[in-house]
């Protein structure tokens, strides 16, 4: 039996992987998006061009077509969850709402890092969102056994993401020799997961009945610095790493955005335990290192100077904060 499946997003950064293996994997694919992306849509999915916001044209669809399984790559707050479970509600066999693994505990009281840990996270808004997000859909499925499955990525990258503040700004940095800031001393542990070995486990939890009511994160089993992540950057451009060490506590002062990013995520050391997804998707294996990635990115920017594109604002940020505190 073929599964019938609606990616509402799917050419995102994460969705665009997870996109292509659908199709390869036989599954019968639908996209309802806005169209906004630069990714293009897998050949052999269907498209329907539409806003989630504005839910009329998918509620006809639902009308006449039953989906075995509806994800929802774009919810951020817990009012599109409860429209979700409203619309959905009674009409597919599983709902997927991507959490994010920066909703557990911060700062991080046990490693290694399991689904059981608790969720809470004072510092960044974003993850607090996401958890309350989580609260409503176990709500939804203890009450009313609404069929909601949660994913939690963490620092999923494709070849157009760096994982530096600013992206392409902080690269273009370092090829030129200008001083660099890595928060803290650079010795924190970080995951990176490539969106193709993520895509692996997510489509493998696409119908499973197994996976209702249940919570997964799906991340590389590869350890990180982040002395290491900037060090592979600079192997990939050719260029000498010249690295100024600020603590995140003062990089939030000059940068809220930054600031709670750090202190909300990527200034904790985080080791996550995959054996639940394992378990159940066997053929989860992550397979792509930090170092082929960073330099299949490298690349893209590389072939297409007008991807090369650095915010000066941003840098003269760095410059002010490596004059006072570097």
């Amino acid at each position: 039996m073929v599964l019938k499946v609606l990616f509402i997003g799917g050419t995102g950064t994460i969705s665009s992987a997870c996109s292509d293996l659908a199709v390869k994997k036989g599954i019968d694919l639908t996209l309802f998006t806005r169209g906004s992306s630069f990714r293009p849509v897998p050949r052999g999915a269907k498209l329907i061009s539409g806003d989630i916001n504005h839910p009329a044209a998918l509620e006809e669809i639902l009308e006449r077509t039953r989906f075995d399984v509806v994800v929802n790559w774009i919810v951020f707050q817990s009012e599109e969850i409860l429209r979700d479970i409203k619309l959905f509600g009674g009409r597919v066999g599983q709902y997927i709402f991507i959490s994010s693994a920066s909703a557990y505990q911060k700062p991080v009281q046990q490693l290694p890092i399991t689904e059981e840990t608790p969720l809470d996270n004072p510092f960044w808004a974003y993850s607090r969102a996401k958890q309350a997000c989580e609260e409503v859909l176990f709500q939804a499925y203890q009450r009313d056994h609404f069929p909601g499955t949660v994913i939690r990525p963490s620092h999923t990258y494709d070849k157009t993401l760096l994982p530096f503040r600013g992206g392409y700004t902080t690269l273009d940095r370092i090829i030129r020799g200008k001083p660099v800031i890595i928060h803290g001393d650079g010795t924190s542990l970080w995951v990176l997961t490539h969106h193709k070995d993520f895509a692996v486990g997510f489509i493998g939890l696409l119908g499973k009945d197994q996976a209702l009511g249940e919570a997964y994160q799906i991340t590389s089993d590869e350890l990180l610095t982040w002395n290491g992540i900037y060090n592979l950057a600079s192997e990939a451009v050719g260029v000498p790493l010249n690295p100024v060490y600020i603590p995140s506590t003062i990089i939030a002062r000059f940068d809220a955005e930054w600031g709670a990013s750090l202190l909300g995520d990527k200034s904790h050391s985080v080791i996550f335990d995959n054996t639940k997804i394992k378990t159940l998707v066997p053929e989860f294996q992550p397979a792509i290192p930090y170092r082929d990635g960073c330099r299949e990115t490298v690349a893209w920017y590389r072939e297409n100077p007008t991807r090369q594109v650095m915010d000066p604002d941003l840098s003269n940020t760095m410059d002010q904060l490596i004059s006072q505190y570097g």
